[in-house]
């Protein structure tokens, strides 16, 4: 009988503390070993092609070379999936976003001791795992950004699609969103190529406390939409996106018909907060047939569920198509479980949920 093949994790840190606490975490899940460690990215550059690692784990700030400096090198010549470890400071989260614009397939918050590397030991065996099953994805979306950086930039404006001058969807109408691993990046192209005058849109994506607010700020920026992490009570109101804040849920309540957001704490579900479940399962209790709701690229379940008592409650479902995910666990769980009723390219998204608002999409 073959062994399963363990994931092969090389990881990068400046930090002596950290590499023995990121590398006991990882070793201890049978289906991980930890090959080496390096103290930068020019000790790690020559161990890559030593140890031939399947997934790194890369701290941003370190001496000699940055972090996202490497990535991004990494991105170009020697594409693999990497999880970047930051601070938790504003100028870490940022760092963060820009890392997974870059090319990262995740972050996550780097230990800072003992006793916080045991809370995130769990998430970070996840991440890897999840990264490793994205291999041959992160290769070609590697190639694709490397086409990219050598066509001439457009002003960031005519990324937005046209502000659409109709307002034809119904009163009530909602869109409902979830992603995990690879969905910042899939989240980005969805959100900034829809118009200013959709529905409002609430969105669960996993990603860790502090780095949900900047990941917000960025969409904000490259959106026609208004774009921001979600607050306790928050009105759910058209051309409105909100974003489930990292270690909170956001469930959707109604009161004298109009939408609202309650953000809490509470048990994690399917090892995740905020979890795509909750948001969806409250929604279904709500909106009847008004809600356009979808799961995109992500490793697990969570979502499915939801998603389908969606559907049982008459709303249009959708997932993310395998062919576009980074990683197609939870589109996969929806579409087996009949919660999604039908599977759509990330290219595609856009243009559909436009429609199923209301709005008449260009040919």
């Amino acid at each position: 009988m073959n062994e399963q093949k363990k994931i092969r994790v090389l990881v990068v840190d400046d930090s002596s503390i950290v590499r023995k606490l990121v590398s006991d975490a990882l070793n201890s899940d049978p289906q991980i070993e930890v090959v080496g460690t390096a103290i930068d990215p020019y000790v790690a550059r020559d161990k890559i092609l030593a140890l031939e690692p399947d997934v790194l784990t890369l701290d941003i700030e370190m001496p000699r070379m940055d972090g996202i400096t490497f990535l991004k090198i990494m991105m170009k010549h020697h594409p693999m999936p990497i999880i970047i470890m930051s601070s938790l400071s504003q100028s870490g989260s940022h760092h963060a976003i820009e890392a997974l614009e870059a090319g990262a397939v995740d972050v996550m918050a780097k230990p800072g001791g003992a006793c916080s590397v045991g809370d995130l030991r769990e998430e970070l065996v996840r991440k890897v795992k999840a990264a490793a099953s994205s291999r041959r994805v992160a290769a070609k979306a590697a190639s694709v950004a490397r086409a990219a950086a050598s066509a001439p930039s457009a002003p960031a404006s005519h990324a937005i699609r046209p502000v659409s001058t109709h307002r034809l969807f119904n009163p009530g109408q909602i869109v409902l969103l979830g992603a995990s691993t690879g969905g910042t990046e899939a989240l980005k192209d969805v959100i900034t190529q829809l118009p200013a005058d959709m529905p409002g849109i609430c969105i669960v994506q996993h990603i860790p406390a502090y780095f949900s607010g900047a990941f917000a700020e960025r969409l904000n920026t490259l959106s026609a939409l208004t774009v921001r992490e979600a607050r306790d009570g928050d009105l759910v109101e058209p051309g409105l996106v909100l974003i489930a804040p990292g270690d909170f849920h956001m469930l959707l309540r109604k009161r004298a018909e109009r939408y609202f957001v309650q953000v809490k704490q509470g048990p994690k579900v399917w090892h995740q907060r905020p979890a795509v479940d909750l948001l969806f399962q409250s929604a279904a209790e709500l909106v009847g047939n008004r809600a356009i709701a979808g799961i995109l690229t992500g490793m697990g379940q969570d979502g499915a569920e939801g998603l389908l008592r969606v559907r049982k409650a008459g709303s249009r479902t959708f997932a993310q198509d395998e062919k576009s995910c980074v990683v197609f666990g939870m589109p996969r769980a929806a579409m087996e479980n009949g919660g999604a009723e039908r599977m759509i390219s990330l290219q595609a998204i856009p243009a559909y949920l436009a429609s199923a608002v209301g709005h008449a999409v260009p040919a």
